[in-house]
């Protein structure tokens, strides 16, 4: 039978772990809408109707959580919750109607971009830690996360998918959050504030890449 300190560390350990787990659950939803966001208004870009949009969106919210789950082997998020799916629907929706015929800047979508680049990497690297991934491959598989949509958005747009830009700071700059949030859980840094720390490396690198053009190294054969 447990002692009464043993049972207030019980206690405390499930306490910790349910605000985690609403933590994780809130981070999902809002990386959803928020990447949802930035599939209409790329598809705006293109003149698609609301059925493209909404395909656009949808596969922007949903697409790189999905190949996480189909790798680590674990129920696919918005099928068990379908939760996640309707706030990607209604995102989709409310965004198409409430900005059609406005004229937007190009590259708007870039910031909400960057913000569900760092919410899905940090998501998705969280995930598979807990899933028991070795932190490397959870380090990767938050990147996964967190580029996957952009690129099916990308695609489905024809455009060169923002990973793939020339030197740009982005696939790099979610890899970097995901390792911060292992590295301060090894060093015994709570979760939950590893997680606000790896979502603030992800989100500052990507916008000092975007303003100062902070490139990576490019590959260039000499003739």
């Amino acid at each position: 039978m447990p002692t009464p300190a043993q049972t207030a560390t019980l206690r405390a350990s499930g306490s910790f772990r349910s605000i985690m787990e609403n933590l994780l659950y809130w981070i999902g939803l809002a990386a959803v809408a928020v990447s949802a966001l930035t599939g209409v208004l790329d598809a705006g870009r293109k003149n698609m109707d609301l059925v493209g949009a909404v395909m656009v969106g949808s596969a922007t919210a949903l697409g790189g959580g999905t190949v996480r789950d189909v790798l680590l082997d674990r129920p696919v998020f918005w099928i068990s919750d379908q939760t996640y799916l309707l706030v990607a629907i209604a995102t989709t929706l409310i965004i198409f109607f409430a900005v059609r015929g406005l004229k937007l800047a190009p590259r708007l979508f870039l910031i909400p971009d960057a913000i569900g680049l760092a919410l899905f990497t940090i998501a998705g690297t969280q995930v598979a830690l807990e899933w028991h991934a070795p932190w490397l491959v959870a380090s990767l598989l938050g990147v996964i996360t967190g580029v996957v949509g952009g690129v099916l958005r990308d695609v489905l747009c024809n455009e060169v998918p923002l990973v793939f830009v020339r030197g740009e700071l982005y696939a790099s700059a979610a890899w970097g959050g995901a390792l911060t949030l292992v590295g301060l859980q090894y060093l015994g840094v709570s979760p939950v504030m590893a997680a606000w720390v790896g979502m603030a490396v992800v989100l500052a690198a990507r916008l000092l890449a975007m303003t100062f053009r902070i490139t990576l190294p490019t590959y260039s054969a000499r003739e």
